[in-house]
Parts: structure tokens; sequence; C-alpha cells
């Protein structure tokens, strides 16, 4: 077959409208409103250009939700400890836990062939929250606060016991890398919203000692087989956010701006002759870093946030590189019309310091998390933004290590049942999902996989899990991969 037919056999939708005159019509329309001062305004702040549309078709209902901020908690969060309360677990401190309560559950090999397990009760006292009254570890009073806007799953469980494929098992739909990630879904279906940021932002942080090994992977904000131009860019956490923003000495922006129209203009001409979709999508980078210069530096001064703000997020918020440095930006970053916002932090990997570090990573993340939601609710912004904590998983209710020093023992991986939740987007705040049997083991009411909970994301946003899709080595794969239900009793 003709190489050049068979490249328009496999145009996309997307491809096909932009190809096609009424798309040229728009996004030239579009320059013209921008250009005109027609660009749309987020609670004051300025979002200039339209962005890209959605694929046709798309949303395919209306979504309660426009945009999403994940708030990933790397390491796996002790549900024991901070979420799911088992006040008859005090009186069988070190116990054994039961061979039958145990049995056909999967373990890491890291506890697997353990002698004994000797149960470990929540390292500290639970309190309600709250007109709900939701049970939550004294350790988070911040996020207590916010108990009533946030909706609580308690049976969420996942295949994985091991960081990496836990991650990207959530994040891609696959323990196996390579799958684009859910911030790339988002904007390939529903397209952009501003095109002076990217739509898609990813920002990492750790805790201050560095206590968790885990590496986060570029593949966990990967497009992996769809065009590269839906992948994350990482905003880095010293120095310049983005590389090469600034211009070198002695190139002025109008000299930047011609040698930019030349490339253009050359891979303009490769894109007609080829149609590889990586050509397009170099040549909206380029386009993109350009305006970059200015929207960025203005993105993240925080100069001018009143004192107020700035205090709800906390001391660290003044830090660049922290998990409440970053909160502030996903907040900003969201006013500024940006799609998907993927906020990484390290430190929850409690083997062996669970005494000692459990509260400090609590520390570090309970006010700026809690303020997240708080700044986006004052603002008007909450209902029609997701904001998710979660980890890849959760720790066992047994001890791992020697149980007599305070700083050498805590809990090992454990996918069988975990805690996270949820705020804004429809979303019902002040409600508990799910229930775990007296041991925390087990699940035994309203589970919830890892499939789920990604058809319901989708949902909120207006997607459709089982219809957004996209061929690749002659099968249509999709973010929920063969599987998923979309769990209504969390929608307000």
């Amino acid at each position: 077959m003709n190489p050049f037919f068979e490249r328009d056999l496999r145009l996309s939708r997307r491809q096909f409208f932009g190809k096609s005159a009424t798309g040229i019509g728009m996004l030239a329309l579009g320059g013209l409103l921008e250009r005109e001062g027609f660009g749309a305004t987020f609670q004051g702040v300025k979002v200039k250009g339209h962005g890209t549309p959605a694929l046709p078709g798309l949303p395919h209902f209306p979504g309660k939700a426009k945009r999403a901020i994940v708030l990933w908690q790397g390491g796996a969060p002790s549900q024991v400890d901070l979420f799911d309360y088992k006040p008859g677990l005090f009186n069988r401190r070190l116990e054994e836990l039961p061979e039958s309560v145990r049995a056909g559950t999967r373990l890491s090999t890291m506890t697997s062939a353990q002698g004994h397990y000797p149960i470990l009760p929540a390292i500290k006292p639970f309190k309600q929250y709250g007109k709900s009254g939701m049970w939550m570890s004294e350790m988070l009073p911040h996020i207590g606060s916010i108990s009533d806007d946030i909706c609580l799953v308690r049976s969420m469980h996942t295949d994985a016991v091991n960081h990496a494929p836990g991650v990207t098992f959530f994040l891609t739909g696959s323990q196996i890398p390579g799958r684009p990630s859910m911030g790339a879904w988002a904007t390939y279906g529903l397209g952009t919203m501003t095109d002076e940021l990217p739509s898609f932002v990813v920002m990492t942080s750790s805790d201050e000692k560095k206590t968790c090994g885990q590496l986060f992977f570029d593949y966990y904000w990967g497009s992996g087989f769809i065009p590269s131009k839906y992948q994350g860019v990482q905003f880095r956490s010293d120095g310049d956010p983005v590389l090469y923003l600034t211009n070198p000495p002695g190139v002025s922006p109008e000299l930047r701006r011609g040698v930019l129209n030349d490339i253009t203009e050359l891979d303009q001409h490769r894109l007609a002759d080829y149609g590889d979709p990586e050509i397009e999508t170099r040549i909206t980078q380029y386009e993109l870093a350009f305006k970059m210069q200015t929207s960025v530096p203005e993105l993240t001064d925080i100069s001018k946030e009143p004192k107020s703000v700035l205090e709800m997020y906390g001391p660290d918020v003044h830090k660049k590189g922290t998990y409440a440095h970053n909160c502030l930006l996903a907040r900003r970053l969201i006013e500024r019309g940006v799609r998907f916002v993927q906020l990484m932090h390290s430190g929850w990997d409690q083997h062996g310091n669970l005494d000692t570090q459990l509260a400090l990573q609590c520390r570090d993340t309970d006010q700026p998390s809690a303020a997240l939601v708080q700044d986006l609710k004052q603002r008007g912004l909450l209902d029609d933004t997701i904001v998710l904590w979660c980890g890849e998983f959760g720790r066992t209710v047994f001890a791992q290590g020697d149980v007599n020093r305070h700083d050498a023992h805590g809990r090992d991986h454990f996918g069988a049942c975990y805690s996270l939740w949820i705020a804004g987007g429809g979303f019902k705040g002040g409600t508990v999902h799910g229930e775990t049997d007296d041991f925390c083991y087990k699940i035994v009411k309203d589970p919830v996989g890892v499939h789920d909970m990604q058809a319901t994301l989708l949902h909120q946003l207006g997607i459709d899990h089982e219809r957004l899709t996209y061929r690749y080595q002659g099968r249509d794969f999709r973010l929920t991969d063969v599987s998923g239900e979309v769990i209504p009793q969390l929608f307000a």
C-alpha cells in the first residue's frame, strides 16, 4: 500500500477536523478573538487564548467537573493509622493476627514469610470531625476540618503490592509501563482551556529527610502511545520551573519569535509530507514554550497572594519545591485554565520508622491539602474541580520489624484494602463509602477497584470510560482496560 494513502486512512478524528476548512477557520477566529482580548476569565485571572477543542462527541454528557488535581501520596499512607477507625484493635495489641483472617490475601515478599504477625493498632488516637462526625486520626486536624467537604472511600483495593506497579496501575490503568496516564487521557479527550500554559502539569516533592527511596518515573504522567503533546509537563523544584524559558544573552523576544516562525514553517512542510503526529506536537510545543516565557513567571510569583491565603497553606508555602508551595501553585494553575494537575509527594513508605515518620509526614501534607480545598471553595472553583488524595495501596494491620523498638518497626505494603478521599467535582461531601472487617484486613461492604475509581473520575469529567479509546497496534485501548464500573453512590 502507498504509505501516504495509508497515512490518510489512519488520520484520527481530531487530525481530520483540524485539517478541515472548519477547523482551520475556527483556529483563525480564535487567534483573532485572542488579539481582541476575548479570552476567558477565571476569578479575575485572564486566561488568554482558547486552547484546543475536545474530540468530536466529547464530553459524552455534561460533566460536573472541568478539571482535576491529584494529590499523590507516594509510598502508601497507612489507612490503619489515619482513616479506618478500628477501636477493637486496641485490646488486641500484639496479639497474633488469626490465620483465618490472613488466608488468601496477597502480601509482599518482605512479610509473606514472617513467622509472626502481631496486630498493631493505630499509633495515635482517632477523633470525630465535622457535622458528619467522620472518624480520622488526630494527626490530620486540617483535613478533619474539611471532612464535610470530602468523600472518604475506605474500601479501595488493588492487585499491586509493590510501589512502581501500584502507582503505574492507578495512574495509567496497567501495572506495566507504556499506557497513557489519566491526565493524558483527560486532555486528549476534552482538549485544553488555555494555550498559554500546558494543559497537564506535574510537580514533585519529598519529605525533608527523603526517607522514602521510591522514585517518580516520568511514565507516571506520560502519554504512552497517544501523541506526546498530551503528556504532563513537569515543573522543576529548583531554578526555573521549566528549562530554557529565558532567552540567551543577546537574543531578543522579536528574534526568538522570528526563529520559531521559520522552524514552524519548515515543520509544517514536513507535516504535510508525512502526517506524523509528533511533528504536530513539535509545532505546538515550540509555540507553547514561547508563550510560557511570559505566563510561567507570572504564575510562579506568589508575592501578590493575600497574607491570609499564604498563612492558610502553612509556613512551607514560601519554600519552592515543598508540598505546600506546590499546592498553592496547583490552585493558581487551575484558575488559569490548566485541565489536570498532578502533585507527586513521597515519604509514606514507613516499613521501619512508623512511630517517628508518620506524624512528620502528616504535618507536612495535612495543612496544605486542606488549604487547597478551602482555597478552591472560597473562589468558587471547587464545584467543578476534582481534588483526589490517594496513594498506590495501603499498609498492613500487623507490624513489620521489631515492635519493641519505637524506631525499628512499621507496616508493610497492603493492597487488599486501603483508603483515599475526594473533594469537589460533584462528589458527595461528608460521606464515608465502604467498610472493612474488624481487623482492617478485608473489605466487607462496597468494594472499589482501581478501574472503578478511574471510571468514576472520568464520569465526573463528562467522559464515558468505555467510549474514550485510542486504536494502537490493532486494538482499541482505554484507561480502564477491559473493566471498571462507575460508583454513583459517591456522587452528590
